[in-house]
């Protein structure tokens, strides 16, 4: 399935709205951002002051700042927060809550993948939802739709894990769908949903991405947790951690 125009636009209509036939909805189209701003590890760094930002202003958080409810551009940070669309792990129930925006085909997004899962398991009350937001290369979007439409078959989780693993860069459509052929996962019905759950998978992107514009967000990785934005690479557990009981603290 090619990708839409609003996901990867051309130079002449990405200052533009692009238009989706299908749905006969304008969307904004993504810009292939990956700020290296974006890679320096937040594990280096102690706590949030450098590295996160409150929801709602550009300003560094200080350890008094008390978090706003909305992100820059006005969009309700409960938006960001409880898409029922959007995969959940860890605690569904967790008083915590993180978001992680991620592309299969960001080297970091993959250095971050197994600490994120491990310090969330440990923690045991997070809240972990994923954003899926391929806006590297035109495979990553082949990449999204195999793991969101794994979702119709609890499969998820089976799918972005393997997706993570693979450690070559700017990884093909078909060695993504050769990964995900060899897991558990019932790769026919995959197709099916693939297709059956096309307009639902994009219009989940969609929003993944204007959730994304709205909060300023130049690259992948870029994580929410609790109401404070880390945008970067988060390479170790225990810098998770750290980041769960600030953003515990400042709730």
């Amino acid at each position: 399935m090619a990708a839409p125009s609003w996901l990867f636009p051309t130079p002449r209509n990405a200052s533009n709205l692009a238009s989706d036939d299908r749905h006969g909805k304008e969307r904004r189209p993504i810009t292939m951002a990956h700020d290296v701003r974006n890679r320096a590890d937040v594990s280096a760094l102690a706590g949030l002051g450098r590295r996160a930002f409150l929801l709602g202003s550009i300003s560094v958080v200080s350890a008094a700042a008390s978090p706003a409810a909305a992100s820059p551009n006005g969009l309700k940070l409960e938006m960001i927060l409880r898409d029922p669309a959007a995969p959940v792990s860890g605690n569904p129930a967790g008083k915590l809550t993180m978001v992680a925006f991620l592309d299969y085909n960001c080297p970091w997004c993959k250095k971050t993948a197994v600490p994120m899962s491990n310090a969330v398991s440990a923690d045991g009350d997070v809240r972990m939802v994923y954003k899926d937001w391929p806006i590297i290369t035109p495979d990553s979007v082949e990449g999204a739709r195999l793991a969101l439409a794994a979702k119709y078959q609890d499969g998820y989780h089976i799918v972005h894990d393997a997706l993570m693993a693979i450690k070559t860069p700017k990884v093909k459509a078909d060695e993504m769908r050769d990964t995900v052929r060899a897991t558990s996962i019932d790769f026919a019905r995959l197709e099916h949903d693939m297709k059956s759950k096309a307009a639902e998978i994009d219009d989940l992107l969609a929003r993944n991405h204007e959730q994304a514009m709205s909060l300023q967000l130049t690259g992948t990785p870029a994580f929410i947790i609790g109401k404070f934005l880390v945008p970067g690479a988060v390479q170790s557990a225990e810098a998770f951690t750290d980041l769960f009981k600030r953003a515990r603290e400042q709730a």
